[in-house]
């Protein structure tokens, strides 16, 4: 890609790692075209406000939109630099679904054009770069060998994402080594964190390989502290006491993982590679039982209680998204315990902070549920909860909160 004045860029999908990206690029003074399906999202941003959870970010929009260098739209305009930033979820089978990826492309490929650079961040199973790269080929043929395409994942840990964009290392594979050497190029106008050069199929499998060893270490946790319930152990004081260790550093246990990244990404190489996948298969499957026996467990206090009190108990769910001090519910192992239990025509009532409005949830106030509730189930970490006193309620605690 020839170096230019003034770098044109397409963003397409402004969620959480769209948004963020594109208005860290305009901030450098990049123009920048945000893509999005939703009417709700484009007006947001247009205002200079966003419509995620995320610190640092709404200044940095507000700052870019302002001075003209970000700009959200239904759809993409001609461009130096276009970045796939869309989801990829998967179907009820575990096989990824990359619709939103093919639909994102397809859209740009009537604005591409010799010397272009196309970037797939979206977390993608190994070969989808190239399957993207013929797709575009076939639409285009004139086009081959003429632009550049390449995968960079992304790396980041919401509530810190602009900062870690900027300073992460990131791992950039190209189809070819001029499309990395371009790729490179461009992120090194933004990240200050090392850029590290590959293929793109080695790049693909790098960040779901990120994701499984997270998921394998957070299973072992989980499946700890159903053995220390069975055993009659405190599985948080186990953790701190085993963690003492010089090589031992257990993580902490919770209702399950969740999460656009973790709860979906060993998928990818599971369903890939079946027959070698062992232990990151066994993995996803030991957090997702673990959330089937948090809510057996509650379901089990809430009938030991009725016999009790003779009607039926509130239960507070204090805690939807799927890690604490956000507002993100995609694959919310917290969220699917409150539908399951409401599902079950249990008195329950939803609790989240960090979510003032839902069009689906009806969202409870900490202090009103507290006084309303009969059990307190803990399910997210989030900070206002580690300052709640709390006097005469049976409590759940499922993320290891620290309440007076």
């Amino acid at each position: 890609m020839k170096e230019q004045v003034k770098l044109q860029v397409t963003m397409m999908g402004m969620g959480y790692i769209g948004l963020p990206t594109a208005a860290l690029i305009a901030s450098k003074g990049i123009k920048v075209n945000g893509v999005d399906v939703n009417k709700q999202v484009v007006d947001t941003i247009n205002k200079g406000k966003i419509h995620i959870v995320e610190p640092d970010l709404e200044g940095l929009v507000h700052l870019a939109v302002r001075k003209g260098n970000l700009k959200a739209s239904f759809k993409p305009v001609k461009s130096d630099v276009f970045l796939i930033a869309v989801p990829t979820p998967f179907k009820k089978s575990h096989q990824p679904d990359l619709s939103f990826v093919v639909k994102a492309t397809k859209m740009v490929i009537p604005f591409l054009r010799e010397g272009n650079l196309f970037i797939i961040e979206s977390t993608s199973p190994v070969g989808t770069t190239e399957r993207i790269a013929r797709l575009i080929y076939k639409e285009r043929p004139e086009l081959k060998s003429k632009i550049h395409i390449a995968y960079c994942p992304e790396r980041v840990l919401p509530g810190s994402v602009i900062y870690e964009l900027q300073q992460n290392d990131r791992v950039i594979g190209g189809i070819d080594s001029a499309s990395t050497q371009a790729a490179v190029k461009f992120y090194s106008r933004f990240v200050k964190g090392n850029l590290h050069q590959t293929n793109s199929r080695t790049a693909e499998m790098t960040k779901l390989v990120e994701n499984a060893y997270r998921d394998v270490n957070i299973a072992f946790a989980n499946e700890l502290s159903v053995i220390c319930e069975e055993a009659g152990i405190n599985v948080n004081e186990l953790i701190r006491l085993a963690s003492k260790h010089p090589r031992v550093k257990i993580l902490q246990p919770g209702p399950g993982v969740g999460g656009h990244c973790i709860a979906v990404d060993p998928w990818f190489i599971a369903t890939a590679f079946p027959s070698q996948a062992k232990i990151i298969r066994l993995a996803r499957e030991v957090n997702t039982l673990k959330t089937e026996w948090v809510i057996t467990k509650i379901k089990q206090e809430v009938k030991n209680l009725e016999l009790k009190i003779g009607r039926k108990p509130v239960v507070a769910c204090m805690g939807l998204t799927y890690k604490a001090d956000i507002d993100d519910l995609r694959e919310s192992p917290a969220l699917e315990i409150f539908e399951s239990l409401k599902k079950s025509k249990l008195s329950v009532l939803a609790v989240e902070p960090n979510i003032r409005e839902h069009k689906k949830l009806s969202i409870t106030d900490t202090v009103d549920a507290l006084k309303q509730a009969d059990i307190i189930v803990f399910l997210v970490n989030h900070k206002e909860f580690s300052s709640l006193t709390i006097n005469g309620k049976i409590i759940l605690d499922f993320c290891g909160i620290n309440t007076k």
